[in-house]
């Protein structure tokens, strides 16, 4: 006798959302044969599908069924900044449709293009193309930061550089010292010398080729805005620069020969203006909050709450932020 198999809660989740994508996007004017749902690689925010009608294709992104739409798992923040930036020189998907009922949901145009980035990622970009890919991110990045704030869908106060580190201090708080060594040391010296604020910007809060499509070697779209905010644009700059040497990353990165020198990564920002202040404690405090990043995830995989045996190459790593960083401040 047949066993009936019944749907999983996931796949029921999927099936009812794959209904409502596909009538807001034809109530969008968008038409033809849609296929189901396929899920996404990357993002730990929210879920993300493809799905396409006709010969149309868009990336959806929907609130996890049972969780609030709050913080990073509000896709709708997500949209609003996107479409907000739709007529800038800054290059983001188009948002194509909206839904606000609960769990809710946003499709954005699927956009060609790799967001990889060279020291961490596979494949491994071709040196010359990921230096290139580089210095046009740094061009990219004092785009985003003219964007008058005014004409933005802000939803909070700026965050100074002690607010940030106030965050990332709470992050590492959260970690046992040994599998962050030297890290108390690196606050210190960060909290004893916090530049002050300069006037906000928007900041995308991850901006790194991670996070750019590029096609070729130009951007063709930046993603993953979950914790985009008004701030301080060299919390911005200080976080690519941490990208930009692979040996940043013993165990689990890669060096790729040729790449810019954070020196030139500045120069190509700046474009001829005075580079910012203060860019060393910035840097510094890149480290810092990728070391509380990676000792939260090594933590969490200790702990038994995500399993992940990758985790256990992240030691070295740490360390190596840790020492770096506190080397710029001593």
């Amino acid at each position: 006798m047949a066993t009936e198999t019944r749907p999983t809660p996931a796949e029921l989740h999927a099936l009812d959302l794959q209904d409502r994508v596909v009538a807001g996007l034809r109530a969008q004017g968008y038409d033809g044969a849609p296929t189901a749902l396929e899920p996404m690689l990357g993002g730990h925010s929210g879920l993300t599908y493809r799905i396409t009608l006709g010969e149309q294709s868009f990336v959806v992104k929907a609130v996890p069924p049972g969780q609030r739409a709050i913080g990073r798992h509000d896709m709708l923040r997500q949209a609003r900044i996107m479409a907000a930036l739709a007529d800038t020189d800054v290059p983001v998907p188009r948002i194509c449709a909206t839904d606000e009922t609960e769990p809710g949901w946003f499709a954005m145009s699927l956009v060609p293009g790799e967001s990889l980035e060279p020291v961490l990622d596979d494949p491994a970009v071709e040196p010359a193309l990921a230096a290139a890919r580089m210095l046009r991110a740094a061009e990219i990045l004092p785009r985003l930061h003219r964007v008058p704030l005014d004409r933005l869908p802000v939803d909070a106060d700026p965050l100074s550089p002690a607010d940030e580190l106030a965050r990332w201090s709470r992050t590492l708080g959260a970690v046992p010292p040994e599998l962050v060594p030297g890290a108390d040391r690196l606050e210190r010296l960060l909290a004893d010398a916090t530049p002050a604020a300069v006037a906000p910007v928007l900041v995308h809060g991850d901006y790194r080729l991670g996070n750019l499509l590029s096609v070729g070697t130009e951007p063709a779209a930046l993603i993953d805005w979950e914790i985009w905010s008004p701030g301080d644009p060299r919390v911005e700059l200080g976080w690519f620069l941490v990208f930009a040497d692979g040996a940043n990353f013993p165990g689990v990165g890669r060096i790729v020969p040729g790449l810019p020198t954070p020196e030139q990564l500045v120069e190509r920002y700046a474009d001829g203006a005075t580079p910012p202040a203060e860019l060393t404690w910035f840097d510094a405090l890149g480290r810092f909050k990728m070391a509380a990043i990676m000792g939260h995830n090594l933590r969490r995989h200790r702990e038994g709450r995500h399993h992940d045996p990758a985790q256990e190459l992240l030691p070295a790593t740490i360390a190596r932020l840790i020492e770096t960083g506190t080397d710029r401040l001593t």
